[in-house]
């Protein structure tokens, strides 16, 4: 337990220390002043609505309510598995959503799971990353938060391939009023952990928030299994402190 508490400390130590200007972050200016923006609407609105949320439904409803949302999403990972060339994966994807969207009661229980059918997440950023498109400038929009160039049109074609977006044209306005409501206030209640462990471990909340995105959009590119990192000095500086407490 010691060494792992010290070698998250150095971990975070590292993060905090991370230069300001980097390949990555080219507009880190401008960046900081919209995630300072970001900070103050999540707290006044999002943050409050959140904890309320959670305090009123119960997990297995927030689980509900997250697979329902989720499943929606399906169609846009089976076109990013077939245009990775994942066709097997494709095929299993598609044999969940209908699992999911017929005994799964359009989504609301992920059923498809209990029969092994893993579940993956593709989007079209990641599908450009793989046809070797570089990752380009890191960006936080107003709002939507981190992102990247080569993330953007990702995210533009995750909203018209996103099950919901159709789902509202069927619904009263009231009632896609409060879906949409009901959906963002789930999303940032299922964060709250992060935000949490961001507030209190972070000596520069602003990359922790932009390494933790890029680490994770990383991982989802090879599938779990990035390539190892090239060592530094400050990694063997690590390994020898790491080394006393074996």
């Amino acid at each position: 337990m010691k060494k792992m508490i010290i070698l998250v400390f150095l971990a975070l130590l590292q993060t905090g220390c991370a230069t300001a200007e980097n390949d990555f972050d080219p507009l880190e200016p401008m960046n900081r002043k919209i995630d300072a923006f970001n900070t103050v609407v999540d707290e006044a609105t999002m943050r409050p609505l959140a904890k309320g949320y959670t305090a009123v439904v119960p997990k297995g409803g927030r689980d509900i309510v997250t697979n329902f949302f989720s499943n929606l999403l399906e169609p846009n990972t089976i076109i990013n598995d077939v245009l990775q060339g994942k066709l097997v994966q494709g095929f299993a994807d598609s044999t969940r959503f209908v699992l999911n969207s017929t005994l799964g009661v359009l989504g609301l229980f992920d059923v498809a799971s209990k029969f092994g059918l893993e579940k993956h997440k593709e989007d079209f950023g990641q599908t450009l990353a793989v046809w070797g498109v570089g990752q380009g400038a890191y960006i936080v929009y107003p709002v939507l938060g981190p992102n990247s160039v080569r993330n953007t049109p990702g995210t533009v074609m995750s909203y018209y391939l996103d099950g919901a977006s159709y789902f509202y044209m069927i619904m009263n306005p009231p009632a896609v009023i409060a879906a949409t409501a009901l959906k963002y206030i789930n999303d940032r209640a299922n964060i709250e952990d992060f935000v949490k462990m961001r507030d209190e471990m972070a000596l520069d909340a602003y990359v922790f928030v932009r390494e933790g995105w890029r680490q994770s959009r990383e991982y989802r590119i090879y599938d779990g299994h990035p390539p190892a990192p090239q060592p530094t000095e400050g990694d063997d500086f690590e390994d020898e402190f790491a080394d006393e407490f074996d």
